[in-house]
């Protein structure tokens, strides 16, 4: 909800005006430890309160977590912000690469979420985020750096990647340069 509102620069209520409920994780890309808001109207908020107590639902000193949701929420715009530019950086750099082995739509980088669309049988999602994660001594010799990035296999042919508060610009680009030497090791 929060990285809609932001891409779209608009308040989140305008999002959620037609919706009947709406839950929201504070863990998620605003970075509080811990939390989540349920809104919707009386009957079901006392409902959903009536359920989480008898499944044992419940914290003491719940102030602290809620004192970080709101810092979270006074920081979003920027945080959220910088994670769109980010992911919309380290989209920008794989596309210009322009490799055999991936596409892709710029179009659809509005977010903090990259999904990268693999050309052919090889290398697969799976062998492409193994690569990825893994450090070699031929890597370390080559760009006198070892780095590890993380991405998901979405689909048969789709890898997905997503940024939050705890990757940084310089973070960003290290996974950049990872991709196009996983890239050129995947052609030689």
């Amino acid at each position: 909800l929060m990285n809609a509102a932001v891409a779209q620069g608009v308040e989140p209520a305008q999002i959620v005006q037609h919706c009947d409920s709406v839950s929201l994780c504070f863990s998620k890309g605003l970075g509080a430890p811990a939390g989540a808001v349920l809104a919707g109207c009386r009957e079901f908020v006392s409902e959903a309160w009536r359920v989480r107590k008898l499944l044992g639902g419940g914290m003491r000193q719940a102030g602290v977590l809620a004192a970080a949701a709101r810092l979270g929420l006074q920081r979003a715009e920027v945080t959220l912000r910088r994670d769109h530019d980010n992911a919309r950086r380290f989209a920008e750099g794989i596309h210009v690469l322009d490799s055999p082995l991936w596409s892709i739509n710029l179009a659809a980088v509005e977010t903090n979420i990259v999904m990268v669309n693999l050309q052919g049988a090889w290398p697969s999602p799976a062998e492409l985020c193994d690569r990825l994660r893994a450090v070699s001594e031929e890597e370390v010799a080559e760009t006198g750096q070892a780095v590890s990035v993380l991405m998901l296999p979405w689909s048969a042919q789709t890898v997905r990647a997503v940024w939050h508060r705890d990757v940084s610009a310089h973070d960003t680009e290290l996974a950049r340069r990872k991709l196009e030497f996983v890239a050129r090791k995947c052609q030689e």
